[in-house]
């Protein structure tokens, strides 16, 4: 069976390059019940023997009165940027940990993610590889490192690492920069590019020797090996020496590569399931039908409010370079809401990711979506919509279709990136009656079809001249500029226009039905 996510565990994988442990026993909880991060705004949502991230924690006074919270939910430790204050012998038997300097916080929550597995969906295999349990990286990087006696990371293709070993601090900088950053430092990866070590890497079926070539920053050799599925590259093992290796040892580690390779196909394979699994589960739920409440259970979501946050692209749908760019921002929506709360869920469904975040509070789920578009920036464009909150699996659909309504107006533009209905809901209600009224075919009558055919026959501006006084709740002045004429001129097209279409501008019943004409049954302006 696949070792139970423990603080023991977390620290043996870690070690000391990451934490310390400055007060408390590891010990004492076998299990770990989630990572949340700390907020001191919003009460915490703390599942029991929680692992609390103390971002931005430095008085003293401030983590004390934390860790006598924390006591009270039975949390399993709290992590602290390093340097720690002296917090006295008085504490509750609460862990804390130093997380060293120059280390993210989201390094470490991906690194937690990574270890605990968290929000993997259904029971959990008992098969294992080679005597490993199946995927665990961090334990074969263990293993492996036994064997060679120095410390080791696995990566894949592009240099990001997947797993590393304990002893990292035996190494050099670059290797304590690729440990920290979960990423070889790109100023290494390209001087082992431009040398053709990756190539020699990759077309040898052995294992390769890299001397040293970047004073202060590399000062150890380097041994490293392809990890092949048949004639598939996935990735590398890597091993900071102090010498060549012997035969015995280099047997050893072309061996290893190749139980690593089954390992990451393992991993890959199973994410791919759970992909599929999860997007099942909250596809059920968001239709809200008999098995809701099974997906619910699965997802861990049963008996409590949620609110369902939709998330897309403002691009078109049938746009196929989207595709790959689509799931990354869902998987990378996934991460976010985990790190907020550790039952939230999230799937992409056709070209929509939408996220169950549980909690009473529609507007705190408009600030999580903020702060994910804030950490994306603007690639892609992507816009966010909230629902209404769902105490029960008969209101989820709902909550799900209040909030596509408002996605809708959100990727017609109009600036906004996070939206609930209310905010939009003239918008969409715009929208739904142009639907209604393409679905019927209708077009402009009365006063606004004589405008539209005077100006087809006469290559006049007379629509545009309502449109914009209109816009500008009857100012000629900024209505004329809008336009780019003279305001005398706009007020002759005024008046003009009154007579072509035998329209009365002074009746609020005629200026309502031209406007709502102008913006649901004529085309609408570029």
């Amino acid at each position: 069976m696949k070792p139970r996510a423990s603080l023991r565990r977390v620290l043996d994988d870690l070690g000391w390059t990451l934490l310390e442990v400055v007060h408390g026993h590891v010990d004492r909880v076998d299990e770990l019940g989630g990572v949340v991060i700390h907020d001191p705004v919003d009460e915490p949502a703390l599942p029991k023997h929680a692992l609390v991230l103390g971002v931005g924690l430095h008085d003293r006074d401030e983590i004390v009165s934390l860790l006598d919270e924390l006591g009270k939910h039975d949390a399993a430790g709290l992590v602290l940027r390093a340097p720690v204050p002296d917090l006295g012998d008085t504490l509750p038997d609460v862990a804390v940990l130093a997380l060293t300097r120059g280390a993210s916080w989201a390094q470490l929550a991906a690194l937690l993610r990574s270890l605990l597995a968290e929000g993997d969906v259904g029971e959990t295999a008992g098969e294992t590889l080679g005597g490993m349990p199946s995927g665990d990286l961090f334990a074969l990087a263990n293993a492996i490192a036994a064997l060679l006696d120095a410390p080791v990371t696995i990566e894949d293709r592009s240099s990001r690492v997947l797993a590393f070993s304990g002893r990292q601090d035996e190494a050099d900088q670059s290797r304590v920069e690729t440990v920290l950053g979960r990423q070889v430092p790109e100023r290494y990866s390209q001087l082992l590019t431009e040398q053709g070590v990756f190539r020699d890497l990759y077309r040898s079926e052995r294992p390769v020797y890299i001397e040293p070539f970047l004073e202060g920053l590399v000062d150890l050799p380097r041994v490293a090996v392809a990890v092949r599925a048949g004639d598939e590259v996935l990735g590398s093992i890597w091993a900071a020496v102090r010498g060549p290796l012997g035969p015995d040892r280099t047997q050893a580690l072309l061996d290893a590569s190749r139980l690593v390779a089954l390992h990451m196909l393992s991993l890959r394979a199973g994410a791919d399931v759970a992909r599929r699994l999860r997007t099942d589960l909250v596809s059920t739920a968001l239709e809200g039908g008999a098995g809701a409440r099974e997906a619910l259970d699965r997802l861990g979501l049963a008996d409590q409010p949620v609110v369902v946050l939709a998330l897309a692209f403002v691009q078109p749908d049938d746009d196929a370079a989207l595709v790959a760019e689509r799931q990354r921002l869902s998987d990378a929506l996934a991460m976010h809401l985990s790190a907020v709360h550790p039952r939230c869920a999230a799937a992409l469904v056709g070209d929509v990711t939408y996220g169950l975040v549980p909690g009473r509070d529609p507007d705190a789920a408009v600030r999580i979506a903020g702060d994910f578009l804030d950490r994306v920036g603007d690639r892609g464009r992507a816009v966010a919509a909230v629902g209404t909150v769902a105490n029960d699996t008969a209101s989820l659909a709902e909550s799900r279709a209040t909030a596509d309504r408002a996605l809708r107006v959100l990727r017609a533009g109009g600036g906004r990136r996070v939206a609930r209905l209310e905010d939009v809901h003239t918008e969409a209600l715009v929208l739904e009656l142009r639907d209604l009224v393409a679905a019927r075919g209708d077009r402009p009558s009365g006063p606004v079809a004589r405008l539209f055919a005077y100006d087809e026959e006469h290559g006049t501006n007379l629509v545009a001249t309502l449109r914009a006084w209109l816009d500008a709740f009857g100012d000629v002045i900024a209505a004329a500029a809008a336009l780019y004429v003279h305001p005398n001129t706009f007020r002759y097209r005024l008046r003009r226009l009154a007579e072509v279409g035998g329209l009365d501008l002074t009746d609020p019943e005629a200026r309502f039905a031209a406007m709502l004409q102008l913006r649901v049954v004529s085309p609408v302006r570029p």
